[in-house]
């Protein structure tokens, strides 16, 4: 093989979407499923069916690996939240489709959500360079309209994350172990969740 033909091979390979979301998605359910002790090159190469050099080809390291899996999910999330979501719209409407968007990237990226979960308990969190300044800028503006529409008060983000945010995740906690508090079988409907966010919509109110 002479040097240009070395070299459109190799491009070809770099190129090969489908191993890199093999590899991708292999390494989050081991991640899930182990820890993030529970994954090494060697592991990961033999589950998503590679050898341990084109892992290699697509990710530097496995501190690189852990990077990009968590900007890829990252995204994600910012893809499906931010489906149909304008800040301009009403405080009403708008909080409602993310709290539909989110429970639909949970429903369609159960372990995305898990990956999140760990991965923000997780020291490597600060080693991670994702730009998820669209997304922020977005949830920002839409809070700073209802503020100005007299929807909301002016409170700290946390206070307000809480609020908005905190029972729609307690919700889903139940809806992924199917069980409730009584421990009777439980699943999040729409009419449940609806339930819910007119309680906060509520809060908000006063």
């Amino acid at each position: 093989m002479n040097e240009c033909s070395f070299i459109f091979a190799a491009d070809m390979r770099i190129r090969d979407e489908n191993k890199i979301n093999s590899i991708r998605e292999k390494a989050i359910e081991m991640i899930v499923g182990e820890g993030f002790d529970g994954l090494s090159m060697q592991k990961l190469a033999k589950a998503a069916n590679v050898s341990p050099a084109t892992i290699y080809i697509y990710f530097k390291n496995r501190e690189d690996l852990l990077s990009q899996l968590y900007n890829h999910v990252q995204n994600t999330f910012s893809e499906v939240t931010l489906d149909g979501f304008s800040p301009e719209l009403s405080f009403r409407d708008g909080l409602w489709l993310q709290w539909k968007n989110r429970f639909r990237f949970i429903q369609e990226h159960p372990l995305y959500f898990q990956f999140q979960e760990q991965f923000r308990n997780s020291p490597l969190i600060n080693q991670c360079g994702v730009d998820i300044s669209d997304f922020k800028s977005n949830m920002k503006n839409f809070v700073i309209n209802a503020v100005k529409r007299g929807d909301m008060k002016p409170m700290e983000p946390e206070v307000f994350w809480s609020i908005a945010y905190g029972t729609l995740y307690s919700l889903i906690k139940f809806h992924l172990n199917e069980r409730s508090m009584m421990n009777n079988n439980f699943t999040l409907t729409d009419e449940k969740m609806k339930q819910a966010f007119e309680m906060v919509i509520k809060a908000f109110k006063h």
